[in-house]
């Protein structure tokens, strides 16, 4: 299965709870950590709730 990179570029400050909650679970949660992550759809909807503030490489 593929892989995506997700690293936090954007604050949780202020933001609803649910965004700082979606944040914890895709292992981030202080800004300039990365995680690899497997692409699914969970992920990418994850993804797409935040994606203001945080940076996606695929590959």
């Amino acid at each position: 299965m593929a892989e995506i990179t997700v690293k936090q570029i954007g604050s949780p400050i202020r933001r609803e709870a649910g965004q700082r909650a979606t944040l914890k679970g895709l292992g981030l949660n202080k800004m300039g950590r990365e995680r690899t992550l497997q692409d699914t759809p969970e992920v990418r909807g994850m993804i797409r709730k935040v994606h203001h503030m945080v940076q996606v490489t695929e590959g």
